[in-house]
């Protein structure tokens, strides 16, 4: 015989929990978080942009002064290399230490001279 009272009632509802968000909020977050990522990678650019115009600026300005340090540094090699030539040449004679090899008036660097 049944219990007195009778029987538990018998649970057949399904009892899932909450799977989380919906649909529009998963789809608004993924919206706000790629804005924000956006917004970010502009700002970004804009800072990339300022630092290789500074770098450019930068470079341009200090062009005359690694010039001017080179030609200091080649008159320097060339009065030094004078200056040995004298040396080693002392004993030739009518020897003019520092004169063109070049029988002609054109003007030639001494890197041109080097290369030829």
């Amino acid at each position: 015989m049944p219990p007195p009272g009778g029987f538990e009632a018998i649970r057949y509802k399904r009892n899932l929990p909450l799977r989380g968000p919906g649909g529009v909020a998963i789809l608004a977050g993924v919206t706000a978080i790629s804005a924000f990522g956006f917004y970010r990678l502009g700002q970004g650019n804009l800072e990339q942009r300022e630092l290789q115009r500074e770098k450019v600026w930068s470079r341009l300005h200090l062009v005359p002064l690694l010039v001017a340090e080179g030609d200091r540094d080649a008159y320097r090699r060339d009065q030094a290399a004078l200056a040995r030539e004298k040396e080693i040449m002392k004993d030739v004679k009518d020897w003019e230490a520092g004169k063109s090899v070049y029988n002609n008036s054109r003007y030639r660097s001494r890197s041109a001279i080097a290369v030829i």
